[in-house]
């Protein structure tokens, strides 16, 4: 099975907002084996939606639509569905009820009719019930293409998602298995993993598929198997993994399907029953932002200083004046004095620090552009590395906070095992 995804907003297309839906609908669809054939992006404009779906019609098997089911008159998603599929909009009292129950029982407010107008649907369609929202979603076919359409309010979305869409495609259709294996690699560009990896990535067959995921410090490598056969997918899945492993074992940080580092530092934290604080300067608490990006921090993450300012750094984490003007800010004996500080101020058995010059200008810092010092105190030692990620700023800060994190899981990975 193949699926288009559309968004429809004029935002998405002016940058006002990001497009979050698709990546949502991509990894649902592709979990149970439905293939992405490609994303758009649309106008809320009635002629470019019917002209989209018009191209995509007997092309791919599902075309699923997010946004344009507003109450208002900018929204034209519905009403572009009745035309499409010579359709006119009709009251369901199911969803009636349901807008009624949220307007008067919850918000306390009188409904109006811009609010009872959410319950209008195309009498062909099938209703998805949309229980976190008031506008809901829409099923229908024609002749080989199911459209299906959604609100594009991301909570709203993913609801319907999970709990509509997935159940019935996967009773709906029969489809192929699609699995996945990602490797985690540190230290080495895609290029030269690249090279390192040509003669096993020439051997791959038909059935498996490889992708290169670069990000600043490291290179995910996704191996993607699909077929009919689960059992015989996963047995040559695990074959070529051992095979690749014994090529580049030595930048091989990690396996799992979905999981980040941060994922996976989290886990080991939480494995151990230990706890994590940071202080940041150069990386404005871009650390602290991606660990708790992840449910159930709070187990092991304690808390960040980002102390961005010289007296931050002194008054907050107790670095001496003498120290500072010695070494300056940006130096392997403040990256460790701040380590310290934060581990003894949030009470935590590890720690991280950050302290550099991430440009675009020296200033009046004594270390060169895109120099950057990284400490990670342990319960019994404080480690302190020196490195420079060169420009642009945002590449520094980026890299500087996934080098935090391997030397964290590196010296971590000391104590425990």
């Amino acid at each position: 099975m193949k699926a288009t995804i559309i968004t429809i907003g004029d935002e998405i297309l002016i940058g006002q907002i990001v497009d979050t839906n698709s990546a949502f609908i991509a990894k649902s669809l592709d979990r149970i084996g439905i293939e992405i054939s490609e994303m758009i992006s649309i106008s809320d404009d009635k002629k470019h939606i019917i002209d989209t779906f018009e191209k995509l019609q007997n092309e791919v098997d599902l075309v699923i639509v997010t946004g344009g089911l507003g109450p208002t008159k900018d929204d034209v998603t519905k009403k572009t569905f009745c035309d499409y599929f010579e359709d006119e909009l009709v009251v369901d009292q199911k969803v009636l009820a349901h807008v009624t129950e949220i307007i008067e029982g919850f918000y306390k407010r009188p409904i109006t009719q811009i609010n009872k107008d959410q319950a209008l649907v195309p009498s062909k369609c099938t209703v998805l019930h949309n229980q976190v929202g008031t506008a809901p979603g829409m099923w229908m076919k024609k002749e080989n293409t199911v459209f299906i359409s959604l609100p594009g309010v991301p909570y709203e979305m993913k609801y319907l998602v999970e709990n509509e869409i997935i159940p019935k495609v996967v009773k709906e259709y029969k489809r192929p298995y699609i699995i996945h294996k990602t490797i985690l690699t540190y230290g080495q560009g895609e290029s030269l993993v690249s090279e390192r990896i040509e003669d096993w990535e020439n051997s791959l067959p038909n059935f498996l598929k490889l992708a290169y995921l670069p990000s600043p410090g490291k290179v995910r490598l996704r191996i993607s198997a699909r077929g009919t056969n689960k059992e015989l997918l996963e047995i040559a899945l695990k074959d070529y993994v051992i095979s690749l492993d014994a090529i580049i074992n030595d930048i091989i940080v990690g396996y799992e399907e979905e999981e980040t580092i941060e994922f996976l530092v989290g886990e080991m934290f939480k494995k151990e029953h230990k706890t994590l604080s940071t202080a940041e300067s150069c990386t404005g608490g871009k650390i602290a932002a991606s660990l708790t990006s992840f449910a159930g921090a709070s187990d092991y993450f304690k808390g960040s200083v980002v102390s961005y300012a010289t007296d931050a750094k002194k008054d907050v984490l107790g670095i001496s004046e003498s120290l500072l003007k010695e070494f300056s800010v940006v130096s392997a004996e403040v990256a460790s004095a701040m380590a310290l500080g934060v581990q003894a101020l949030m009470k935590t058995d590890y720690a991280i620090a950050t302290t550099g010059n991430a440009g675009p200008s020296k200033g009046d810092q004594n270390a060169e552009i895109g120099t950057v010092f990284i400490a990670i105190a342990t319960p019994s030692e404080v480690i302190v590395k020196e490195y420079n990620f060169g420009q642009p700023r945002e590449k520094v800060i980026d890299r500087t906070v996934i080098k935090s994190l391997e030397m964290l899981k590196e010296e971590f990975f000391k104590k425990v095992l």
